[in-house]
């Protein structure tokens, strides 16, 4: 499994973020000070307590939060002229699809927004239906999958872009437990396949550490990084892995931080 370090380049640059969300009793503190740089082909989680501002970060990320203070840049852009320039797909909760397009139809959304040739949607649909391991549904609606088939429809649409960079929010929380281990293995084959640099929020420690190549915990509003977390467990990971000495380490020193952060709440 890649750690991100064969190519240093930085995929996103941030630096002393905050963000204040205007309210009629006064200013809300999302975020506070970030610092975080992830480069090419990392796998980074973001983690932390309900409210803790980890899906706000991955929105500014995404340019659809403003940030207050501080810089963050995106391949080196801005993250308006990021979003754009259609630098990154994005993966949300629920996996958002219309009920009255196929599966094809809706993993070429975008592409067909793009203007692209309906010859080129169908064969980059296709290909991305397959690296998801949903060929043959193509021509199936959304109501004839399961939830878990669903969201593979959805991560399908974000890769259909052919963007460097994966965001994705909670994409497997609301599903069962047999479900969630079994595409949490799917979505590492897929990220060793494609080497792209993915930036996941989840509630969960088992999954950030067997996802991760780096995990950051962030503490309660407003959210700061408590503490980052090196994932060097072995490669080509598999559900066997959380049993081991080296995966509870890490998953100890991510509930420690976890509570650490809970001396900030009176802040």
């Amino acid at each position: 499994m890649s750690q991100g370090t064969g190519n240093s380049s930085t995929v996103v640059d941030i630096t002393q973020l905050s963000l204040a969300f205007q309210t009629g009793d006064g200013p809300v503190h999302a975020l506070s000070d970030i610092d975080l740089k992830i480069r090419s082909g990392e796998f980074v989680t973001l983690i932390g307590p309900s409210g803790c501002g980890k899906t706000t970060l991955l929105r500014v990320i995404a340019d659809l939060e403003t940030h207050s203070a501080g810089e963050i840049k995106v391949n080196g852009v801005a993250p308006e002229e990021a979003r754009l320039q259609r630098s990154y797909g994005y993966v949300f909760q629920s996996p958002a699809l219309y009920p009255w397009r196929t599966v094809e139809q809706n993993v070429s959304l975008p592409l067909e927004i793009m203007g692209r040739p309906k010859a080129e949607r169908r064969e980059l649909a296709r290909h991305y239906l397959e690296l998801v391991n949903l060929t043959g549904f193509d021509r199936k609606y959304p109501w004839q999958l399961s939830g878990g088939m669903q969201q593979r429809v959805s991560i399908a649409r974000a890769l259909s872009l052919e963007a460097e960079l994966l965001l994705m929010d909670e994409p497997f929380g609301a599903l069962d437990e047999i479900t969630r281990d079994h595409l949490n293995e799917q979505l590492l084959r897929l990220w060793e396949k494609t080497s792209k640099t993915i930036v996941f929020v989840t509630h969960s420690i088992p999954e950030a550490v067997f996802l991760s190549t780096r995990i950051v915990v962030m503490s309660p509003r407003p959210g700061r990084v408590i503490d980052v977390i090196d994932c060097n467990l072995p490669t080509n990971r598999v559900l066997e892995v959380r049993e081991s000495p080296e995966f509870l380490e890490i998953a100890h020193r991510v509930r420690e931080g976890l509570r650490s952060g809970h001396s900030y709440d009176d802040d």
